[in-house]
């Protein structure tokens, strides 16, 4: 398996949350992992347990969780992504709905995800927004 930092990141949005939980995650994250994430709440910074800790609220928060990868670009050893995480909620049969947009530079070192700067909003859920996020085919 190719090893480079593109793949990492890849293969780390590529995990099913529902199959592996927050502690399948944990094999991609550099113990001493950072997160920087600007969100609609403001800054907030995030080192591997509280990384761990969103990821498993995420899990029990939703019947299925989605990312959906529409850019991802390296330049060594960074990665920037774009996409959109999209869940389905436990309760009742509703149908999967886009629940925020992220862009999230990543610097990979020692082959796991090391440092990250993310920036986040809301979904917004029209039409011409979402398709915006799909990738070109």
């Amino acid at each position: 398996m190719d090893k480079s930092p593109k793949n990492i990141v890849q293969s780390f949005y590529n995990l099913d949350i529902s199959k592996v939980g927050a502690e399948g995650y944990k094999e991609f994250l550099h113990p001493n992992c950072q997160l920087n994430w600007h969100s609609t709440r403001g800054f907030t910074k995030l080192g591997i347990e509280e990384i761990l800790i969103l990821l498993k609220d995420i899990a029990t928060s939703y019947k299925t969780v989605r990312f959906v990868v529409s850019h991802i670009l390296e330049d060594q050893p960074y990665v920037t992504t774009r996409y959109t995480i999209f869940v389905s909620p436990i309760e009742g049969d509703t149908e999967e709905v886009a629940l925020a947009h992220f862009i999230t530079i990543w610097e990979v070192k020692d082959g796991k995800l090391y440092k990250g700067f993310e920036i986040s909003q809301s979904a917004d859920k029209s039409e011409h927004s979402l398709n915006s996020y799909l990738k070109n085919e």
